[in-house]
């Protein structure tokens, strides 16, 4: 049995391009130099959703107006300190506000998402992260545990 950290993921789409954050800015980052979509942790009062509306006036000063859960992806061992992460991945269709060119994390950019893959990502998502934008799958719950920072399988249940 696990007990993970409950965090969001959000893939903000503009016509083809992708916002996604290129994670610089903060020294120890665990993500430092990657890319990122936006989102993070679920606060205890929160609903999934309610945290990533949260994350994402916290990340990049927009209000998600039309948002799709994809899928859902376990990654036992992830975190800094081997903690377990459940992730409730979404794709943000409309959003109102204005984009700023940075948050705390990082520069924030809009990424074509025929160039998704050829960012510096996290070994994981080059696996997971097409199912997000496939139309032909309904959702996808997967598993992908970490084992000293590299994922050591992927198993996954489409519907």
């Amino acid at each position: 049995m696990i007990t993970p950290i409950i965090g969001t993921l959000a893939y903000v789409v503009r016509g083809d391009d992708v916002l996604m954050v290129h994670r610089t800015f903060r020294e120890g980052d665990q993500h430092r130099g990657k890319y990122n979509g936006l989102g993070g942790k679920v606060e205890a009062d929160e609903d999934v959703v309610a945290g990533l509306r949260r994350e994402l006036r916290e990340e990049a000063s927009i209000e998600a107006d039309a948002l799709r859960l994809r899928g859902t992806i376990s990654w036992p061992g992830f975190g800094k300190g081997g903690e377990d992460w459940l992730g409730f991945v979404f794709v943000v269709d409309a959003f109102r506000g204005d984009v700023p060119e940075a948050n705390a994390e990082g520069t924030l950019h809009w990424v074509p998402r025929s160039q998704l893959l050829s960012l510096p990502l996290w070994e994981g998502d080059y696996t997971w992260l097409p199912l997000v934008f496939d139309e032909s799958v309904g959702q996808f719950h997967g598993v992908m545990p970490y084992v000293d920072g590299r994922p050591a399988s992927w198993s996954v249940t489409l519907l």
